[in-house]
């Protein structure tokens, strides 16, 4: 007589995205004539013909955009803009970034003055390579713009940062550009703030650029 009042809990795995056959667990090619041609000219090296994706990130700007982020084994991620849907339909730009350097923020004070000041900046000087702010408001400030990604594994673990971004974008040739992202990041990790200061290059992608594999 016991049982109707007892349902059996089930656990639901959540959804993770796909966009142009990449998906956690695959893989992908770059067109190698591609990254011959284009290497020398950008901050990045070496980077890898084959990748395997091996995380997922997701972050909602706003309600009719979606950013998604399929983190590889090459220190890389490929970046997909969708706006009104999730279909290849709905596509505004794909971007593959390498992670330049990632640095610890332990204070507070630190913390603040990179919100505030450094992240963003009329310009940026990387490598000396001058990269112009591209996210500009009315008015001189142009403050980061905050959005939380949330990440999914291949272990199926999920987690939560929030960020506070600037893109910067220097002009290499009538065909080329090299694009900076500037971000603060911060997590609770043991009921502590767990800060950094995380600085990626990256390159436009276009459909030809990238073969899936897997």
């Amino acid at each position: 007589m016991f049982k109707k009042f007892f349902k059996k809990e089930t656990v639901t795995t959540p959804s993770i995205p796909e966009i142009m056959g990449l998906r956690i667990g695959g893989a992908f090619e770059l067109d190698p004539l591609k990254l011959r041609l284009i290497e020398p000219h950008l901050i990045i090296e070496g980077a890898a013909k084959t990748q395997l994706i091996q995380a997922v990130g997701v972050v909602k700007p706003d309600n009719n955009s979606t950013i998604l982020r399929f983190y590889t084994d090459d220190d890389s991620f490929v970046q997909v803009i969708l706006n009104g849907g999730m279909t290849e339909n709905h596509i505004e730009d794909v971007k593959l970034w390498y992670f330049y350097e990632t640095k610890s923020v332990s204070s507070e004070q630190d913390w603040n003055n990179l919100l505030s000041k450094k992240i963003s900046q009329p310009t940026y000087l990387l490598e000396d390579h001058t990269f112009e702010r591209v996210w500009e408001d009315i008015g001189s400030q142009s403050p980061p713009v905050a959005v939380t990604e949330t990440t999914y594994t291949e272990e199926h673990t999920e987690s939560e940062t929030d960020q506070f971004m600037m893109l910067y974008e220097r002009g290499i040739n009538d065909d080329l550009c090299e694009y900076l992202m500037v971000s603060g990041e911060e997590k609770i990790i043991d009921n502590q703030f767990d800060r950094c200061l995380v600085i990626s290059t990256g390159f436009d992608l276009r459909p030809a650029d990238i073969t899936i594999i897997g």
